[in-house]
């Protein structure tokens, strides 16, 4: 399925019903008095997080939605029936914004998470409502309040601990194959990668993490060159980024450290906060290499590239190295989750009170 992580919709919930002017008409009952009752709720419309979900493309060809109005009141005393509320599902990592000013409503983080976009008119009061002592026979009823209607964007961020960044052909798709249980088209030409792919990788019993390819960024992608403007928000939400560097590249003359830098600089120009999120230097395709040159030209390159972080030679293709880069990655990002975990006050009304 193609990945669309934009979509724009409509959303409406529901008018609330009207109220009803009625009187009680019975045998010997001459003046049985006022019985119209309310209206009844316009229905709501929520958004849900499922977890099954890993795109946003149902929305392109559906972008109007509408709950059921409230049922009119009625004689007898009776309310009308509530509209039917209407539910959303969305992937984990949707952020709701309005599409009018850009304010963000809300974001979909947690699988199951349930919110309401839009609520439903209330419905309106029946002439039962005014009846008192000096007004016995009303004959005034309120309409039902209309329910809220929103021009919504919806953005999808996909939620993952670690983050492949680098030039096409960098080998992150190669990468993520042979860690997680990923399966990303794999071909020898630049931008094989079209949409992010994520992937589980098991450490050990109940001791994984999320690792998400995105397309292969090109100079001038923080102003929209290439794929980068559109995939590099995915990013944002990751723990670690894991740079990529073909270290052999195929075309002569390229240099691979211009443009390890110029993936840097696209980073600082799109987002100060990505720029300065831990960031990892993973050198690859050390097979491509001769065994008796590849210390020299690591060492060139870290030299070179003024970079003074975690540095880690594998081949993806060959799986060299890449257990001890799965085993460091995991113990960065537990100690993060150890770091997050506020320590819970203990309630002083429970404290143990001296003997």
């Amino acid at each position: 399925m193609k990945f669309v992580d934009e979509a724009y919709i409509d959303i409406a919930a529901g008018d609330g019903g009207n109220g009803c002017v009625s009187f009680r008409h019975e045998k010997y009952k001459e003046f049985g008095g006022p019985n119209g009752g309310d209206g009844g709720r316009g229905g709501h419309v929520f958004a849900v997080a499922d977890p099954s979900l890993n795109t946003l493309v149902d929305f392109r060809f559906s972008r109007r939605h509408e709950a059921k109005r409230g049922q009119h009141g009625m004689g007898s005393d009776m309310f009308g029936a509530a509209g039917d509320d209407i539910t959303l599902k969305m992937p984990v990592g949707t952020i709701v914004t309005d599409a009018e000013t850009g304010d963000v409503l809300y974001e979909l983080l947690t699988p199951g998470e349930c919110i309401m976009i839009a609520k439903g008119g209330d419905g309106g009061f029946g002439n039962m409502r005014f009846k008192s002592a000096i007004n016995r026979a009303p004959r005034q009823k309120t309409p039902g309040w209309p329910g809220e209607r929103k021009s919504l964007k919806l953005e999808l961020k996909v939620l993952a601990d670690v983050g492949l960044l680098g030039m096409p052909n960098a080998g992150k798709s190669t990468l993520i194959a042979a860690i997680s249980n990923a399966r990303p088209k794999i071909a020898d030409y630049p931008f094989t990668t079209l949409h992010p792919n994520l992937g589980v990788v098991r450490v050990g019993p109940e001791q994984s993490f999320v690792v998400a390819d995105v397309p292969g960024l090109i100079e001038g992608a923080s102003e929209g060159a290439g794929l980068g403007l559109q995939f590099l928000r995915h990013l944002q939400r990751t723990r670690l980024l894991l740079h990529i560097v073909d270290l052999a590249p195929f075309d002569e003359g390229v240099d691979p450290v211009a443009q390890a830098k110029s993936i840097v600089a696209e980073l600082k120009k799109y987002d100060d906060e990505l720029y300065h999120k831990p960031r990892w230097l993973v050198l690859n395709k050390l097979d491509m290499v001769p065994a008796e040159q590849r210390a020299a030209r690591v060492k060139d390159f870290v030299k070179r590239f003024k970079y003074k972080g975690p540095v880690f030679e594998i081949s993806a293709l060959t799986h060299e190295g890449c257990e001890p880069l799965i085993q460091a990655v995991y113990q960065h990002i537990r100690a993060q989750q150890v770091s997050e975990q506020q320590p819970v006050e203990p309630d002083p009304r429970f404290a143990e009170r001296p003997a």
